[in-house]
């Protein structure tokens, strides 16, 4: 396959941010599922789900804490002569500021992170950490900005979920009910003192530095579209959650959930690869190079969908043995979560040109997410309206949001790349023909092990999983790779082997 020519420095800086990325993703789901494991195991469907319903409104809350920051830290930069680390403790101010404002809402209301059950007060403290994560975020975002992206991995793929499971373990026998939220705050908290060391490390302290309302006030109005984007492009991965919370029972949120965290985790390729793909964008930008924009987002945008395809197909195949691992109860997720994992792949490729989008038509972007947004709620409570009075199961009326979250982001996907491609007047999409070969090739050995008697259902996640990975790697790297893809998997220089985590 042809490669149009791109700067070393670029291909370099994204290869080695895929590199470190990719380790991450493997730690990530070595890490996220013993505690679903524990969670599913010990604590139940109907405990998850309450836990579930909280953690929504406090992630929501620390995304609006953000407000856009960590995107728009790599255009405040390049936008001022005053050091770097005086331009994040503003934004640290900006973040602490909201965070203290929604803190006060949700401390005021409990119930509505609560709702049909009565918090603890351990739980009732649970928005009292809403100001770590989004510090946490704007510190990575900023470690990312300089290349290091060993302290993400660290902070979000080793200790937040090693910390929740351990925590969560440890906390059944003492508090059966409210052990899930005080493991998710302790995660939260070792999280950003993982982010804070190497930060300071990096950064410096602020040396003179002092409160400018003015500046803050401009910075914070410079990010507003770009907090808009974030929390649309959230909201869409999250108002099923939000619709599956009122309309149905918490056992039935709690197996969605987990559903839901097995197929985050391949999301978490691509907002990874964000604070990587930022500057470089930002950069070409500067330099008036749109056709080199067209290159980075094409190239990052085939390695997330390439990953996240191969997930989706891994884990969807056997799918009901993968949600049977959390407890019997969940099997009946799996229809959701064959949606979601196919979901996360359809959105690749409208969430890396919206990396793009943000920088050069913010209002635009913006108005797609909103419209599409619209139509993926209200397809979802048609779907589930016309599945209830059909008198279909609950496991089915609980899959039609995932099913409209695929139909949705599938047409977004569609829709900014090709805004985005008549923008730069080159193509922006990653999709290459050989994918599909490779998905069939998967899907035929996936069959087969799906094939088996029941009595050999192990073998359909101890042997299937990675029997289906493999072939469908093979297909990829023999027709799909070119010469860029394979700088993924080149023999790193010592320094760079150094900086990842052990």
């Amino acid at each position: 396959m042809t490669e149009v020519e791109r700067p070393a420095d670029d291909l370099n800086a994204l290869a080695k941010g895929g590199r470190t990325n990719i380790i991450g993703f493997m730690l990530r789901l070595v890490a996220r599922l013993p505690f679903l494991f524990i969670a599913g195991r010990l604590y139940g469907p109907d405990t998850l789900g309450t836990f579930a319903r909280a953690v929504l409104f406090a992630e929501a809350a620390a995304l609006l804490a953000t407000f856009g920051l960590k995107r728009g830290l790599s255009q405040a930069f390049a936008d001022t002569d005053r050091p770097h680390v005086d331009i994040v403790i503003d934004c640290l101010a900006i973040s602490l500021g909201a965070s203290l404002a929604v803190t006060a809402i949700l401390l005021a209301f409990p119930d509505w992170m609560f709702h049909g059950s009565t918090p603890t007060r351990f739980e009732r403290l649970l928005p009292c950490v809403i100001f770590a994560s989004a510090w946490a975020d704007i510190m990575l975002a900023a470690l990312a900005y300089r290349r290091n992206v060993r302290a993400a991995v660290t902070a979000r793929a080793i200790i937040e979920p090693w910390m929740i499971s351990i925590a969560a373990g440890c906390l059944y026998p003492f508090a059966p009910h409210d052990g899930l939220v005080i493991a998710y705050m302790v995660s939260i908290v070792a999280a950003l003192a993982a982010s804070v060391v190497p930060f300071f490390r990096s950064y410096g302290f602020p040396h003179g530095w002092r409160p400018h309302p003015g500046k803050i006030a401009t910075l914070a109005r410079r990010n507003a579209p770009l907090a808009g984007a974030e929390a649309l492009e959230w909201g869409t991965r999250n108002v099923d959650r939000l619709i599956i919370f009122l309309m149905f029972e918490p056992r039935i949120v709690g197996i969605y959930w987990t559903a839901q965290q097995v197929a985050s985790i391949p999301g978490k390729l691509k907002t990874s690869f964000d604070p990587i793909l930022g500057p470089v964008i930002t950069s070409s930008l500067a330099k008036g190079d749109r056709p080199g924009v067209a290159n980075q987002v094409r190239q990052v945008g085939f390695w997330i969908l390439a990953a996240q395809a191969g997930l989706a197909l891994a884990l969807s195949i056997p799918g009901e043995a993968v949600m049977g691992t959390f407890g019997p109860e969940f099997v009946s997720g799996t229809a959701a979560m064959a949606f979601l994992l196919t979901a996360e792949a359809a959105a690749s490729t409208g969430a890396v040109c919206e990396s793009a989008l943000v920088y050069i038509a913010r209002l635009q972007n913006l108005m797609i997410s909103i419209g599409m947004l619209f139509f993926q709620v209200g397809l979802s409570l048609v779907l589930i309206l016309v599945l209830r009075n059909g008198g279909w199961p609950t496991s089915y009326q609980a899959a039609a949001p995932a099913a409209a979250l695929l139909l949705s982001v599938g047409m977004t996907s569609v829709i900014k790349a090709s805004y985005l491609s008549r923008l730069l007047s080159a193509r922006v999409s990653g999709f290459r023909l050989p994918l599909v070969w490779a998905a069939l090739t998967a899907i035929a050995v996936g069959t087969v092990f799906t094939m088996l008697p029941k009595r050999f259902e192990w073998t359909e996640i101890v042997i299937g999983v990675p029997a289906i990975a493999a072939s469908y790697l093979f297909v990829l790297f023999r027709w799909a790779f070119g010469p860029a893809d394979r700088a993924l998997f080149k023999k790193m220089p010592e320094a760079e082997a150094a900086a990842l985590p052990v």
